[in-house]
C-alpha cells in the first residue's frame, strides 16, 4: 500500500505543473492578443468621398493657436482654437478633422478625429467664416508639445 500511494503522488506531481504551464501558455496568448490588438490603429470613420477630396481646397483653416491650461483637477487641458472658412459654392453640413499629435521622433502617439462644423451649429454656408475649438485633455505623456497635424477627415454637404 506504501508503493501505491508513492504512484499516486507521482502521477499528480506531473498533473500539477500542466495545469500551471497551461494557465502560463493562455496567460500570454491573452497578453499576445491584447497587445496586438492594442497597435491596430482604429477605425477613423467613413473616409473622405472623392467629391469631398475636391472640395477640400475650397476649405481655409486660419487662426489657428494651441495653447494649454491647468484643469481644478491638475491635469493639462491643450485647446486648438482658430477659424475655417468655405471658400467655395457649396453648403456644408458637418466637416470632421484628424488631429494627429507625435512624439519627438515623429511617430504618431495619438490620433482623434472631432467636428469643427456640425450641422446643429448650422453647417458653412459658401463664403461663411466659422469659429472653432478643440480641447483634449487626454494627451500622452511622450507627446512633443507640437500643433497636431490638422487633416480634413470627412465633409458633409447640405
Amino acid at each position: 500500500m506504501g508503493v501505491d500511494n508513492n504512484v499516486q503522488e507521482k502521477v499528480h506531481l506531473p498533473v500539477a505543473y500542466l495545469v500551471v504551464f497551461g494557465f502560463v501558455v493562455v496567460g500570454l496568448a491573452g497578453f499576445w492578443y491584447l497587445n496586438r490588438l492594442s497597435q491596430q490603429p482604429q477605425p477613423q470613420g467613413p473616409a473622405l468621398t472623392p467629391e469631398a477630396k475636391a472640395y477640400v481646397r475650397y476649405l481655409k483653416l486660419s487662426d489657428v493657436e494651441m495653447k494649454a491650461s491647468e484643469t481644478y483637477l491638475k491635469q493639462t487641458l491643450v485647446e486648438i482654437t482658430g477659424k475655417i472658412t468655405n471658400t467655395g459654392n457649396r453648403a456644408l453640413k458637418s466637416v470632421d478633422i484628424n488631429c494627429v499629435f507625435y512624439d519627438p521622433w515623429g511617430q504618431v502617439v495619438m490620433r482623434e478625429r472631432v467636428s469643427i462644423v456640425r450641422s446643429k451649429d448650422g453647417g458653412l454656408v459658401p463664403g461663411e467664416t466659422k469659429n472653432f475649438r478643440l480641447a483634449f485633455d487626454n494627451l500622452p505623456q511622450s507627446w512633443n508639445q507640437a500643433m497636431p497635424q490638422l487633416v480634413i477627415a470627412q465633409i458633409i454637404f447640405g
